[in-house]
């Protein structure tokens, strides 16, 4: 499990709200209720807080995003998202014999239901003008991102620094 809190600051979340307003096309983005709320800033971020940290483990940390230039709070949650997939090395699962000839036999079926005339699997029949179809491309040899990263002359770690992981 992955969280994110994106964290934006008073002014910044000011700011917005005018552009809300403002702008006719981010109308609706806005409700009066929003700035009557604002009155209560401190008291949300003391919650805000009790609750990141009650709700933070070892195993699923919240990583908080200082959110007040978009650009840079994408490029955060990228970060944290693209090292907690590196982390758990995600595989595709493997299938077993049974599971195997369950799918030969879809695929014969699958075959017998072709239309007169179409070829009972597309992707290895000419295709139109009697052309073949490009065969399809294999996947390259699966590459270790860790490498990269750790290659990298700041390496990953530190850029995750820059979160406040509580």
């Amino acid at each position: 499990m992955v969280k994110l809190f994106l964290n934006l600051s008073k002014e910044e979340q000011r700011v917005r709200f005018l552009k809300r307003i403002d702008l006719p096309e981010k109308n609706w983005k806005f409700s009066a209720a929003d700035a009557t709320e604002r009155q209560h800033w401190d008291e949300y971020q003391r919650a805000f807080s009790q609750m990141l940290s009650a709700t933070s483990t070892p195993w699923a940390p919240w990583y908080v995003i200082p959110a007040d230039r978009k650009w840079f709070a994408r490029l955060c949650a990228g970060a944290v998202l693209a090292h907690t997939l590196i982390k758990i090395d995600p595989r595709y699962p493997e299938i077993g014999q049974e599971a195997m000839r369950q799918l030969q036999a879809a695929r014969r079926e699958l075959e017998t239901e072709a239309l007169q005339g179409a070829p009972t699997d597309p992707r290895s029949s000419p295709g139109p003008r009697g052309n073949h179809r490009r065969p399809s491309r294999r996947s390259p040899a699966p590459v270790d991102v860790r490498t990269h990263i750790e290659a990298a002359p700041l390496g990953f770690e530190p850029e995750l620094s820059l979160l406040l992981a509580i």
